[in-house]
């Protein structure tokens, strides 16, 4: 494994570099006006010596932080039809080990990462990122615009390889020795897109979180705000939630404390966290108000509305369409987006922007018969729910995924799911030689949530507390792919010097009296 590094240079050099760095400023300069590159127009080129604060183009953020300089900073744009386009940048360090790394990007949205590209600069790559083929946080520039769903749904990572590649020759005058992508949640599909679309772009792909089988996550959110009574989205100003099968967001701790009282001790150890969820068998009828109680409690319609949130989506045909949310990670303030007041803005922005073309609909009778829709337009080709990853395995790419077992956002089963359909697809029972699946109790949405959760993911800053492979989910992807050193565990540090030991499934972290330990 990699070396507990000190100094700067987190990682050592994929091959001796001959590019003269005292040359790079003023090579940086000239990119502006000597550059080519199919369809791609250079937009604004700049050296950045020290650490600044830089300003950025597009609604989604005015400034970003950069860290990891002096590095080259291009802005350019890649014209992806006559009707679409892909912006991006790439901040190229001075100090370049010869490996390339592509971003992803979040929600629906069409905002630069700026925190993984400057993270991936800290650790000498070639780091890119795009705007995944519109500007801003919202999916409104989908409506009538199915180039710009393309861009979205496979597209914009494609060209951000194939270009970014070009571009990084074209600055050190070497082509890059090996190639990454880093993302998570929309950007864990997008990952898991680029594997099974264009398997030769990268030779390592991190993908966390990832927002696979969208369809029918899309359609998993829109029902658990059906469940919970919500029909207006976010953007249309809605009223107070005032139905009966509405839980405020003031009883939920009263819910979570009955899902630890049940769960919390499955593993081994009480400590607010279940490592796995999907052996809770969580009953809320344990919260039903007894006659004449009027506080401390919920409602029949409320109790149901639990039954619901906490039981998978079946469809009319009797099979599993999403799993069920995972008990705990209602616990996660950000659960108030599908559990709240307003229906989920993903779902709301991806059925009226992309899959209908029109810009108002009634959530109301939100139902099965939605998601039917989805998938049978599936904009884009977006489900991203095939295991067919074959040629992706037969070049020797490596693909490392984690999901935090307390994501309020995307159900951590699903990527259990995804593993078996994969497995199923090759017929093997085991990935070991290519796929590896780290499920991270207590983690919620790529990051944070509750115990030591920083593996050097990325997604933001301090993530990368412990510069060692062991630690760090994309060094050792670089072990893996450059030294054939797959990676057994994740450790994962905290405060005050905690760590905790992830398990790649099927094992499971079990507490044995000291340390967690992995399973089977």
């Amino acid at each position: 494994m990699l070396r507990r590094l000190a100094v700067p240079a987190l990682l050592l050099p994929v091959c001796p570099l001959a590019t003269d760095i005292t040359s790079l400023p003023a090579r940086c300069l000239t990119l502006q006006h000597t550059l080519h590159l199919e369809n791609t127009t250079i937009l604004n080129v700049t050296h950045i010596p020290a650490p600044a604060t830089v300003a950025t183009p597009g609604s989604c953020q005015s400034s970003a932080t950069v860290t990891s300089a002096p590095l080259c900073r291009v802005q350019f744009v890649i014209n992806t039809t006559s009707t679409s386009a892909v912006h991006a940048e790439a901040w190229l360090p001075d100090t370049w080990f010869g490996r390339f790394l592509a971003t992803g990007n979040g929600g629906t949205g069409g905002c630069i990462d700026y925190g993984a590209v400057d993270y991936g600069a800290s650790l000498h790559f070639a780091a890119f990122g795009t705007d995944n083929g519109h500007d801003g946080a919202g999916g409104g520039a989908f409506l009538d615009h199915p180039e710009v769903v393309n861009d979205f749904a496979f597209r914009a990572i494609h060209v951000e390889a194939v270009i970014g590649k070009q571009l990084t020759e074209a600055y050190y005058g070497r082509q890059p020795a090996k190639s990454y992508y880093l993302g998570c949640s929309t950007g864990g599909r997008q990952g898991t897109q680029a594997a099974l679309r264009f398997p030769a772009d990268f030779d390592g792909i991190v993908a966390g979180a990832p927002a696979t089988d969208w369809n029918h996550l899309m359609g998993w959110s829109g029902l658990l705000g059906h469940f919970v009574g919500t029909t207006t989205p976010g953007d249309e100003s809605p009223p107070p939630n005032t139905s009966p099968k509405f839980i405020p967001a003031a009883m939920f701790p009263l819910v979570s404390a009955e899902i630890l009282r049940q769960c919390d001790a499955l593993d081994g150890i009480v400590d607010g966290i279940i490592s796995e969820p999907d052996d809770c068998d969580f009953n809320p009828q344990a919260l039903q108000c007894a006659v004449d109680q009027t506080s401390g409690c919920l409602t029949p319609f409320q109790v149901q509305t639990l039954r619901n949130i906490f039981s998978p989506v079946i469809g009319t045909d009797g099979n599993l369409i999403y799993p069920r949310y995972s008990p705990g990670a209602e616990a996660d303030p950000v659960s108030q987006a599908l559990l709240g007041p307003v229906f989920f803005q993903f779902t709301a922005d991806w059925e009226r922007f992309a899959v209908l073309n029109v810009t108002t609909h009634n959530f109301t009778d939100f139902g099965l018969q939605d998601i039917a829709l989805f998938d049978k337009i599936n904009p884009g080709g977006i489900s991203t729910f095939d295991g067919h990853l074959e040629a992706f395995r037969a070049r020797g790419g490596k693909f490392l995924t984690y999901h935090g077992r307390r994501d309020p956002l995307i159900s951590s089963t699903n990527s259990k799911r995804m593993y078996e359909l994969i497995a199923s697809t090759l017929g093997t029972p085991s990935l070991d030689d290519f796929y590896r699946l780290f499920l991270i109790p207590g983690m919620g949405h790529c990051s944070g949530g509750l115990g030591p959760t920083a593996f050097g993911q990325g997604t933001a800053p301090g993530l990368n507390v412990v510069n060692a492979s062991s630690h760090n989910i994309l060094l050792a992807l670089v072990d893996w792919v450059e030294n054939g050193a797959a990676p057994a565990t994740v450790v994962g540090s905290g405060a005050n010097g905690t760590e905790r030991t992830f398990c790649r499934f099927p094992m499971q972290s079990v507490f044995n009296g000291t340390p967690f330990v992995c399973t089977d």
